[in-house]
């Protein structure tokens, strides 16, 4: 049940939270309903910045990209929309669905352009396994819907945002992030609705010269309980440490300033 997600899991993954979220939008949904988690963004340009990622993958990966094309399409986004939420939705599916096929047929192994280091589809098989999973969680909020999320999809989610944000190639595109180090900074987060086999526990360490994370539960300056997908919740910036179910124990103050530096997705 808590194998590690592999690439075929990762394509699947991406249709199928596409079709989740097509899934929650109905004729009554607002299209121009402001997005609480993304607050540049309404309901419309969230959409549309997912399905034009889905597709600029795509063809990254297609092409066997060497560097990045240009990213306007998922990065300029009008605020008005003369679209249907069925129609976009349905353009929302068909993109997952071209990405997952382009990942399959090009395979894990390819040679490709990434951002980050790995140079192969894997990378963005499972990145956008989980922008889907998170924009996903943005809908949700935006129209006041429960998220619920599978426990090993949350797992793998969690485990790739602790791995690429202890990057060390992280400090080159967000330098501020080293004011995050120093002498007994430790953040400890446990999943208080795992089984023992699925180890939910994640110790980040910021007493070094980088940032470090361990699937370990070992005591730290401030603890975090909560369930599993609600920490994924608040590790990703979508729910508030002070609102929720979240049982923190020791120096909050060092939850905050460190949530306020690793923000992303």
């Amino acid at each position: 049940m808590y194998a590690p997600m592999d690439y075929d899991a990762h394509c699947a993954e991406i249709v199928d939270q596409a079709d989740l979220l097509a899934a929650a939008l109905d004729e009554d949904t607002s299209l121009t309903a402001a997005v609480p988690s993304c607050p540049e963004w309404n309901l419309a340009q969230l959409l549309r910045h997912l399905g034009e990622a889905h597709r600029w993958v795509a063809e990254v990966v297609r092409t066997r990209a060497t560097e990045p094309p240009p990213d306007t399409a998922l990065r300029d986004l009008p605020r008005e929309t003369t679209e249907t939420p069925a129609a976009l939705a349905a353009w929302l599916t068909e993109g997952a669905r071209l990405l997952a096929d382009t990942l399959r047929t090009t395979g894990p192994d390819a040679r490709i352009w990434t951002p980050l280091p790995s140079g192969s589809p894997r990378f963005f098989a499972r990145r956008m396994a989980h922008e889907t999973v998170m924009h996903r969680a943005d809908v949700t909020l935006t129209l006041g819907t429960d998220f619920t999320l599978d426990q090993r999809v949350a797992l793998d989610c969690l485990d790739e945002w602790m791995e690429l944000g202890s990057l060390p190639e992280m400090f080159d595109y967000h330098p501020d992030r080293r004011a995050l180090l120093g002498p007994g900074r430790t953040l400890h987060f446990h999943a208080t609705d795992t089984p023992p086999e699925a180890t939910a526990d994640w110790l980040v360490d910021l007493t070094g010269n980088t940032l470090t994370w361990h699937r370990t539960q070992k005591p730290a300056t401030v603890s975090v309980h909560a369930p599993l997908t609600d920490l994924l919740l608040l590790i990703y910036g979508r729910a508030p440490a002070d609102n929720g179910p979240y049982e923190i124990t020791g120096d909050a103050e060092l939850l905050e300033f460190w949530l306020s530096y690793v923000l992303f997705g």
